[in-house]
């Protein structure tokens, strides 16, 4: 017998395109925004568009899964990857445009029988996230190896490394299904606070920051900490872990009021590589 949520959910076909695609499958080209929105629009877009590439780029990424956001300055609105897209092909004139209500506000031109929508289960975390704290523009989900492991341990993330110790405060939110319902909102706000980084228990990694730069930085510092966890639990040795006034003092000196904003230094290093990489995400 189903549950009333289960019976609510029965049915979630509507939420995705029919698709009929070209059977040669040909590139997707996109029409360049630049010049026809505004200018905190285009930088919103391009940073987005680098971050998926960047999260390619570190093996984060998982097909066509998982979902970065970035807010639009000055305005309610927020920008998500069409779901059906690699993150390599992400560029900034791909993302969709939505308002905190879902409506889609503008949308590429896809091929005839690509008829792309943002992921509903993307568009309940980042909203909910986007619309409690203004403040944050930028948020990063993924599904990583490493993350989802990690996530699924009862003793979740551990201050082994320096690496680790740099978040003071790791956010836990318990799986209750793929996010879908409306309902989950409140809990997934509740449960992150004031972190900049939030286990998903059985399911993955999420990272917010005041820009794509900080959200992008604090996402990889959480990988690399997950990572290097898992490889030292693989280890016959017992992990050793700093005393609690180490930790404390660790985590005091990599807070941004102790030393700087992350990503002010990083993420012209980050651009460059992406340029290096494939300069076709500022398209």
């Amino acid at each position: 017998m189903k549950t009333k949520a289960a019976a609510q959910l029965a049915d979630l076909r509507s939420a995705y395109p029919e698709l009929t695609p070209d059977q040669d499958y040909p590139p997707l080209r996109f029409k360049s925004l630049k010049g026809t929105v505004s200018a905190a629009e285009w930088a919103a877009r391009v940073d987005c568009a680098c971050a998926y590439r960047l999260v390619r780029h570190f093996e984060m990424d998982d097909l066509i899964y998982n979902h970065i956001s970035a807010r639009i300055a000055g305005t309610e609105e927020f920008l998500l990857n069409p779901f059906g897209l690699t993150y390599d092909e992400i560029c900034a004139s791909a993302l969709i445009k939505v308002d905190l209500s879902g409506k889609v506000i503008w949308q590429p031109d896809f091929p005839q029988g690509l008829g792309y929508k943002f992921n509903p289960a993307g568009y309940v975390i980042h909203s909910a996230i986007h619309q409690a704290s203004p403040e944050l523009h930028c948020v990063i989900h993924t599904h990583s190896l490493a993350g989802m492991a990690v996530a699924s341990l009862k003793k979740g993330l551990l201050p082994m490394t320096q690496t680790a110790m740099r978040f003071d405060k790791v956010a836990y939110h318990d799986y209750e299904g793929v996010v879908l319902e409306e309902g989950e909102k409140a809990r997934l706000i509740a449960n992150l606070g004031d972190c900049d980084v939030m286990l998903l228990r059985n399911h993955g990694l999420l990272a917010v920051g005041k820009t794509v730069a900080e959200a992008f930085n604090n996402i990889y510092r959480l990988e690399r900490a997950c990572r290097s966890q898992l490889m030292a639990q693989n280890s016959a040795d017992e992990i050793l872990l700093p005393s609690f006034a180490v930790i404390e003092k660790t985590n005091h000196m990599y807070r941004p009021g102790t030393r700087r904003s992350y990503g002010l230094l990083e993420w012209p290093a980050m651009r460059r590589l992406a340029d290096r990489l494939d300069s076709s995400y500022k398209n």
